[in-house]
């Protein structure tokens, strides 16, 4: 094991923590309105991977992931009465190849099969949630996506080994939350441009 994983392992979970934050004061004065079934997928997968990574032997990795299973419990409940998104066909269906993706994780043997399946249930989440930031990027908390995506590069330095079963959901987190953040950064800017009054 890397020298360095335990410390990777408490910034992670430090980051992981510090990034709810803004995004909980944001929800409780009214300028980020998540969305619900996002989180919903979420909170389940955290709660999954969490177990997932404990079953795999994880250790100072496994920091960041019981942060994360119940941070975004947290926001789940707080997006019941402040979010947003009816719960209409498409999401119902988006939902249920998200429960597969749980299922898949609970019957596959091998570490990494069940992995691909909490990441392809995550990716749902994502899926979800991205039209309404497109359209309304001041929605969001641009801090929180940023800090989870430093929060996931440090749980992939803690796993401290080549491990694919370990590193697949720390580094797909890294990536997808990054992701979001430039989607937020760059739609703010042409929103704003577009509103900006021509000289």
């Amino acid at each position: 094991m890397s020298e360095l994983a335990p410390l990777f392992g408490v910034l992670a979970g430090v980051l992981g923590a510090a990034d709810t934050v803004p995004y909980v004061r944001d929800i409780l004065a009214g300028r980020t309105r998540p969305y619900r079934w996002t989180w919903l997928i979420w909170a389940v997968l955290a709660i999954v991977v969490c177990a997932s990574q404990r079953a795999d032997g994880a250790s100072w990795s496994l920091v960041m992931a019981a942060v994360q299973a119940v941070l975004t419990s947290v926001i789940f409940a707080l997006a019941i009465r402040r979010g947003e998104g009816a719960l209409g066909p498409v999401e119902r269906v988006m939902l249920a190849v998200a429960a597969g993706g749980v299922v898949g994780w609970l019957v596959a043997d091998e570490p990494v099969v069940a992995t691909v399946c909490v990441v392809a249930a995550d990716l749902i989440g994502v899926a979800m949630m991205l039209p309404k930031t497109y359209r309304d990027p001041e929605s969001e908390t641009l801090a929180t996506f940023a800090l989870a995506s430093v929060a996931g590069a440090f749980a992939a330095g803690a796993v401290g080994r080549l491990d694919a079963s370990l590193l697949l959901y720390p580094a797909y987190f890294c990536v997808a939350n990054a992701a979001i953040a430039l989607l937020i950064v760059s739609r703010r800017g042409q929103v704003r441009a577009a509103f900006r009054p021509s000289p």
